[in-house]
């Protein structure tokens, strides 16, 4: 999980993937930071937490048209139950690089 870079290095590498991540506000605040944090003492990689802000924006992001619109995320903890669905999966990489194929696709279309 540690690539060399230590606890700061991946919580700031796990905050700006989020504020990075479709649908989010682009700020991350504190408890976002303490969650990225117990993140890290659990293990977590980062490979999973990005993996699971593709999935669950691509879900937010494949709805039907007609569909109310979806609030804001303002926090981290938006992402825990996806995180752990993520870290139950048995699919293969290439799943998620899929979903990363639509998310830009969906992205480029809006």
């Amino acid at each position: 999980m540690d690539d060399g870079h230590g606890q700061e290095g991946y919580i700031r590498q796990v905050l700006e993937a989020y504020r990075k991540t479709a649908g989010t506000m682009g700020t991350a605040r504190r408890a976002d930071r303490m969650l990225a944090m117990q993140l890290y003492q659990r293990g977590v990689s980062r490979g999973v937490i990005e993996n699971a802000f593709v999935l669950a924006a691509v879900r937010r992001l494949m709805r039907p048209a007609d569909a109310p619109p979806l609030g804001t995320i303002r926090s981290l903890a938006y992402f825990l139950p996806v995180i752990e669905e993520v870290l139950d999966m048995h699919v293969s990489p290439e799943y998620f690089q899929y979903l990363r194929h639509k998310l830009q696709g969906v992205a480029r279309a809006q």
